[in-house]
């Protein structure tokens, strides 16, 4: 796995408890599914370099 980087986000209260509840819903932390959705979205619009693409049909 690549090396990890912590970063400070500013996201609004209501996106942020939307992303609680989706996390949870999915048995994921809060990190890991803002980690998931960023992750998705970058290999739907072919922005990851191709040895990270992970899950592509």
């Amino acid at each position: 796995m690549a090396a990890r980087k912590a970063f400070a986000l500013r996201i609004d209260e209501e996106t942020l408890a939307a992303m609680q509840r989706w996390a949870n819903d999915d048995l994921r932390s809060l990190n890991a599914q803002i980690e998931f959705v960023l992750r998705e979205n970058l290999r739907k619009a072919g922005r990851l370099p191709k040895k990270d693409r992970r899950g592509e049909d």
